[in-house]
């Protein structure tokens, strides 16, 4: 079958980790027998963050992005369009894609006759592919940022949310959780397809066999509902039971100076490392070097990064009533769930892994098997092929 994806997010020159998770998932369904070509939505206006020192920069950067690329052996093409500002319209940037993204993908039936397309969130990839009028079967993945704050926040977003999924042939939840969310707001034919992880070669971390003081790891964009602090300030209270503790941050985002402050704050200099954003294979190297894997974000639909670290033999720490960690811990062991915003749990869950070798290792090695049966790329790409052959059907 010839499958058409599309997608906001996917990795740019500029950012090769955006939307990794959304090239893993065409390669592994690529893979497993769908013959894929990708449609990246690419809008070329800097970020209202930007600085007025950088924003000629930044603007010619993302005017020269090259329109085509071929990652890992399939064909990218990214699809320039204009919209207004974040945060308010944005639930309105389908009708904004939708006319660029028409005569892309008619000018890719020409050339590959797609028997369906696969959009990545209703807003604003699915939506843009309903208004384009496109006649093929739409399937659309739903990776939780339509249901837990575009549709909840912007009337427009609710608006354009409901239309897509009431018109999409199948909607792919990531997660149980955010599944029943989308039969919330009108879809009617779902299922479950979780994101995966490769299995690499299980090796030895800095102090998982003991003879090393432990070193735990976060990877995610630094925002607030990843609370990236509240680890920081866990590592505080355990200052004295484990001095020799650290902390490896990977990532980069609004959040990394607040946070290399109260790292000064706490006096935390030294055993705090802000590694700033890495490419992606790095960082997976680097945070399967570690021991525990730990981030207890909010607003979590799925969390790749979780499944990525319990790979290699990490034991990982998220919290309770998250779609996402909920359903990792309860395929298997390896995922320990605290309570949200709790860092007095957070740090006795973190005194408990760290200071104990043994059951830092049985735990990772259950996390490890964990993910062998449930969270493979291997697994997802054949899930999402099956899908689409349903939804064809």
């Amino acid at each position: 079958m010839k499958v058409a994806i599309v997608s906001e997010f996917y990795p740019r020159a500029h950012d090769p980790v955006l939307g990794i998770w959304a090239h893993r998932q065409a390669v592994a369904a690529r893979d497993a027998g769908a013959d894929v070509r990708v449609v990246v939505l690419h809008r070329p206006i800097p970020p209202r963050a930007t600085s007025r020192r950088d924003l000629l920069a930044e603007t010619r950067r993302l005017a020269a992005h090259p329109r085509w690329a071929y990652l890992d052996g399939i064909e990218v093409r990214y699809i320039p369009f204009l919209a207004p500002p974040r945060p308010r319209s944005y639930g309105s940037w389908g009708a904004w894609a939708a006319p660029t993204l028409a005569v892309a993908l008619r000018r890719l039936s020409r050339t590959f006759p797609f028997d369906l397309v696969h959009a990545h969130n209703a807003v604003p990839a699915a939506d843009a592919v309903r208004r384009a009028r496109i006649d093929a079967p739409l399937v659309v993945s739903e990776h939780g940022a339509d249901v837990l704050y575009t549709a909840p926040l912007h009337r427009a977003g609710r608006r354009a949310t409901a239309a897509t999924f009431a018109s999409a042939r199948l909607v792919l939840a990531n997660s149980a959780g955010i599944e029943r969310a989308c039969r919330d707001l009108g879809a009617t034919q779902t299922r479950v397809v979780h994101l995966g992880t490769d299995l690499p070669e299980a090796r030895a971390g800095a102090g998982r066999d003991g003879s090393a003081a432990p070193v735990l790891v976060t990877v995610g964009h630094l925002v607030a509902r990843k609370r990236h602090a509240d680890v920081v300030r866990a590592i505080a209270l355990l200052r004295d039971r484990l001095p020799e503790l650290r902390y490896v941050v990977i990532g980069d985002g609004p959040e990394r100076e607040p946070l290399a402050r109260l790292v000064t704050e706490l006096g935390l200099d030294g055993r705090v490392e802000l590694t700033g954003q890495l490419e992606h294979a790095t960082a997976l190297e680097r945070a399967r070097s570690c021991d525990v894997f730990v981030m207890p974000s909010v607003d979590e639909a799925f969390g790749v990064a979780y499944v990525e670290a319990m790979a290699a033999g990490l034991p990982a720490i998220g919290v309770r009533g998250e779609p996402g960690p909920e359903e990792i811990a309860a395929a298997g062991d390896g995922l320990r769930l605290v309570p949200p915003g709790d860092v007095d749990a957070l740090a006795a869950e973190i005194e408990r892994l760290a200071g104990d070798p043994a059951h830092r290792a049985a735990l990772g090695a259950a996390a490890r098997e964990t993910v062998r049966r449930a969270f493979t790329w291997e697994r997802c790409g054949a899930r999402t092929v099956r899908a689409y052959a349903d939804a064809l059907a």
